[in-house]
């Protein structure tokens, strides 16, 4: 059989299917294993009730430890309604509970037929094409064997495959990174191997799931973050691998600043990604501020901010004569306002792209990244900008965002995932102090556009009380991309007032 003829069964399940390359082979079995609350159980219902909302699938569900009450009242808060699927024949609930007295004993042990004779005729009355079994792990622990556990397995696999159904089946481990299931014989028997982990590290817990093996076709490796939303439920994020288009926008958008969108060729392209980095106080705040309001009155701003309530966004951009208030008034403006430490990445992409989805912004702020990592690693954080971004990109979303620069330390950090991030945006600009004698200045210089022309002048930067200035070149200024940059000489530079605060942005 080649692999083009083994056919996919599409999951449902939010971003799985896009690292299953389609969806789980159809036909076959697949074992779902992992430790307690990595998600099991979430991920057999999910199974069931996408496959009848999205592909109008019946499905049987075999519980062995959830009652089937227990399994309705938890799905409801997802907004499945299992008692009505029951109504009208598309979910069938198979109790193999150890109290129900199902098993047949024989020589000493117990046998499967009575158990599998009632999942058959389940299957058969309803027409079921999907099987989730959760957990047969505990039915097995009624035999002493591994050769009996292996024998039942089979027989458990040759009846289903018999009916055409796809079978899910979820099993315990008892180690995150040691064995794949408990009675190690689970992942022989089965064509498919699928491990859900839910890891401590650092006081924080960080979900993955990870496709072991689909045998006979292909699918994607390694370790993919998801979450438990309350609103999708369970939700992996496939980074890299999100929906794109083949279209680039051409139009091009103002930055809110003139002599920035001078400096990137005349603004920015309507779907691009800018990254701004700059020391804390340089005017990074500010300049989101500034992007955002230049969208008003005809465009829809989503402004994210880690650092600050919203009333101090308010407030500080007030100060330079912009109303946020009367935007968000005018529903030309959100303002998502949350410290890093309320949620976790994966998390906090949800609210996003749930914010992003309800409030259809065409504009979108992100300041600053790098609080995000008070609480998570480099590599975390750009697995949540990869994210975002295959999110914004899809949706011609102009973005920016800010962040300290590499190794700075007034931030906490070594800050790698800005050197990172630079590959990924589209347009990356620097703001930095400039130090000369007896006084710090400041500069802006333009690193990249891609596919346009930049300025490659670095140039003064002042601020007063109508916002953030960019002036005339500088000359004779060195070191600027390691962040200390300083003047050879002293040139003619104006004096600068800054009556909104030093140190805002």
């Amino acid at each position: 059989m080649t692999i083009d003829a083994i056919e996919r069964l599409p999951t449902g399940i939010g971003g799985f299917d896009a690292i299953a390359l389609g969806g789980i082979p159809a036909g076959r079995p697949t074992l779902v294993t992992g430790t307690t609350g990595s998600g099991k159980t979430l991920f057999a219902v999910e199974f069931l009730a996408r496959g009848i909302l999205n592909f109008g699938q019946p499905g049987v569900f075999v519980t062995a430890e959830e009652t089937a009450g227990a399994i309705r009242r938890n799905a409801i808060s997802l907004g499945f309604d299992i008692g009505q699927w029951e109504r009208d024949g598309l979910w069938t609930f198979v109790d193999a509970s150890l109290d129900t007295g199902e098993g047949v004993e024989t020589i000493g042990t117990y046998d499967l037929s009575a158990l599998m004779a009632r999942i058959e005729h389940a299957v058969l009355r309803s027409s079921a094409e999907r099987v989730s079994f959760d957990s047969f792990g505990s039915i097995f622990i009624r035999f002493r064997d591994a050769g009996v556990i292996r024998h039942e397995l089979v027989r458990i696999v040759a009846a289903l495959k018999a009916l055409g159904v796809t079978l899910l089946l979820t099993s315990e481990r008892v180690h995150e990174y040691d064995g794949l299931s408990r009675y190690a014989v689970e992942e022989f028997v089965l064509d498919n191997v699928i491990v859900l982990r839910n890891v401590l590290h650092e006081e924080r817990r960080r979900r993955t799931v990870e496709i072991v093996k689909f045998r006979g076709v292909p699918h994607r490796t390694g370790e993919w973050l998801f979450t438990i939303d309350p609103r999708e439920g369970f939700v992996v994020i496939p980074l890299g691998v999100l929906a794109t288009t083949d279209e680039a926008s051409h139009a091009r958008v103002p930055t809110g600043n003139a002599g920035l969108d001078r400096m990137v060729g005349g603004g920015l392209f309507r779907d691009a990604i800018a990254l701004l980095t700059g020391p804390p106080g340089i005017g990074k705040t500010l300049t989101a501020l500034q992007f955002a309001n230049a969208g008003a009155p005809d465009e829809r701003c989503l402004f994210c901010t880690f650092d600050e309530t919203r009333g101090q966004l308010a407030r500080n951009a007030a100060s330079w004569g912009m109303d946020l208030r009367g935007l968000q008034a005018a529903n030309r403006l959100h303002v998502s306002a949350d410290y890093p430490e309320a949620a976790t990445p994966e998390e906090h992409f949800l609210r996003l792209r749930h914010a992003i989805g309800d409030f259809q912004p065409t504009r979108v702020v992100i300041d600053t990244l790098s609080s995000l990592e008070r609480v998570v690693s480099a590599r975390s954080l750009l697995d949540f900008v990869i994210a975002l971004t295959g999110v914004l990109r899809e949706r011609e979303i102009t973005t920016l965002i800010t962040a300290a620069p590499p190794g700075h330390a007034m931030a906490g950090g070594t800050l790698a995932s800005a050197v990172e991030m630079a590959s990924i945006a589209d347009v990356t600009i620097m703001l930095r102090y400039v130090e000369r004698t007896g006084d710090i200045q400041r500069a802006v210089a333009v690193m990249q556009t891609r596919g346009s022309c930049h300025d490659h002048a670095i140039r003064q930067v002042t601020i007063d009380d109508t916002g953030l200035h960019i002036g005339e070149p500088l000359p004779r200024v060195a070191h600027v991309l390691s962040g200390s940059a300083a003047l050879t000489e002293h040139p003619p530079w104006p004096a600068e007032t800054d009556p909104a605060g030093e140190g805002q942005g």
